[in-house]
């Protein structure tokens, strides 16, 4: 970041958005609606960013998807469920900000844009009371961010691609005056801008932010974009921005290895359980694919197995990645337990006794070890399948501390003059700790912190049900 009063640029816009992500591009259309100039830099040839490493799921309450199907929801329910899986630390106005604009924001993207969503029936998340992650029909994050591409380019706003921001200008009283990319060929444009917002994403590309603030997963495998390197968060600390929770994040225990494949967590929450390589259990896996992250990581070679069975890879399969899993024969199936244990070498007798242990704690003849509650979970059968898998990190949910209009804010709680963050960029609602990510907090935040942040020029906006299409 540079200081540079009465700096002249190469072109002028009234607001630059530094990322094609699903905050930056859903920022982009919600600015564009109100008639507001727009320009998106994107650091890569193509818009993907971390959404597209993810299921593209978004939890949203009281949709009229989950009316058609008959689930009950509410966004207190919603907001109850955020702060108790993260420990009552995030700031509870944003939660509220989050939950009640989640549901709006998706509808104005079917209905504005035509993104189809439907809600997720078949299964729940762990922390989540109600059945509220919403996806597109492959239920992959590719989908959401070209569907989100196609709205923007229909929308004639402008991306420029293969522009690498390397640099903020402001002035002496922290206003943001433009920034400067960089192209493939070294070419460097700067350019001038009312307003900036920072949709970027987090630091978990950055190897020496990881080991400063998330030392437990510092040698794990990352799962996000590779340009991901903070650049937000040392941005908005030069210009004196406030930053809360940078130890929390999004872990993943259930990423197929070697393959670099998520396999969905409903191997999980349906009633699978996971074994190290010993053929041993070693944790409460229930508790939430984030945390499990970081004990998988524990266990010997830093790999453990995933153990299901057919039922439950049915369920699974509506996922575009575990589609593609089962094509690259990742996921290992048997017919008995014996011809498993021998697929996954693993040692037969303790694959059989955890197996007849879990299946005791179904019946309710046992309590599991770990203080997993496996009432209502369906017994496994015959043929059984299994997936190696390891930790991974997939993104950091710290950052710059934002109001709900998405305005970075000083340690005193006022706002900067003109900057806005969304996404990875801006703290999110999991608090402190892997343990705190509730299901779909990342994208809950990037496009509810994205539309406010894009809609921040008209202070309204932000509680006007209007804007997003409601009568």
């Amino acid at each position: 970041m540079v200081r540079a009063n009465g700096k002249t640029f190469d072109y002028h816009v009234p607001l630059a958005i530094i990322g094609a992500g699903a905050a930056g591009l859903v920022a982009a259309l919600a600015a564009h609606e109100q008639g507001e100039d727009v320009l998106v830099l994107e650091r890569d040839p193509l818009p993907r960013g971390s959404t597209a490493l993810s299921a593209g799921l978004i939890p949203a309450a009281a949709t009229r998807w989950q009316r058609a199907a008959g689930i009950a929801d509410t966004p207190e329910q919603f907001a109850g469920d955020i702060l108790r899986k993260a420990h009552q630390e995030p700031d509870a106005l944003i939660v509220d900000h989050v939950t009640r604009l989640a549901g709006p924001t998706l509808e104005w993207l079917a209905d504005r844009h035509g993104l189809n969503f439907s809600v997720i029936e078949d299964f729940s998340y762990p922390g989540h009371s109600a059945r509220r992650m919403h996806g597109l029909a492959s239920r992959s994050g590719e989908e959401l961010i070209d569907a989100l591409r196609a709205a923007v380019e229909g929308s004639d706003i402008p991306v420029i691609c293969d522009a690498h921001v390397t640099t903020l200008f402001a002035d002496d009283a922290d206003h943001v005056l433009g920034l400067a990319f960089t192209r493939p060929d070294g070419a460097v444009e700067e350019v001038g801008c009312d307003r900036l917002i920072l949709a970027c994403n987090g630091y978990g590309g950055n190897r020496s932010l990881v080991s400063a603030h998330i030392p437990s997963l510092a040698e794990a495998t990352y799962f996000g974009h590779a340009g991901n390197q903070g650049d937000a968060l040392l941005w908005g600390e030069a210009l004196g921005a406030s930053t809360r929770h940078l130890n929390g994040h999004q872990g993943h225990g259930s990423v197929a290895h070697p393959a670099g494949i998520l396999i969905s967590w409903a191997t999980i929450t349906e009633g699978g359980f996971q074994v190290n390589m010993d053929g041993e259990r070693f944790s409460d896996e229930a508790k939430g694919y984030s945390e499990q992250a970081a004990d998988v990581l524990k266990q010997p070679e830093g790999l453990a197995w995933s153990i299901f069975d057919v039922r439950i890879a049915a369920i699974a399969r509506q996922f575009e990645d575990f589609r593609r899993a089962e094509a690259m024969g990742v996921v290992v199936t048997a017919d008995d337990l014996s011809q498993l244990a021998a697929r996954m070498n693993v040692p037969e007798d303790a694959l059989r006794q955890i197996e007849e242990q879990v299946a005791a704690c179904k019946r309710g003849e046992a309590s599991d070890p770990f203080g997993r509650n496996f009432a209502g979970s369906p017994q496994l059968s015959a043929p059984f399948c299994a997936v190696r898998v390891t930790g991974a990190l997939f993104h950091t949910q710290g950052g710059l501390v934002v109001d709900t209009a998405a305005r970075v804010l000083r340690p005193d709680g006022t706002p900067l003059p003109n900057l806005h963050a969304a996404g990875g960029a801006a703290c999110g609602v999991s608090g402190n700790a892997a343990s705190g990510y509730l299901s779909g907090n990342g994208l809950l935040t990037a496009v509810t912190l994205g539309w406010s942040a894009g809609a921040g020029s008209s202070a309204h906006a932000v509680r006007c049900p209007s804007i997003l299409g409601k009568s």
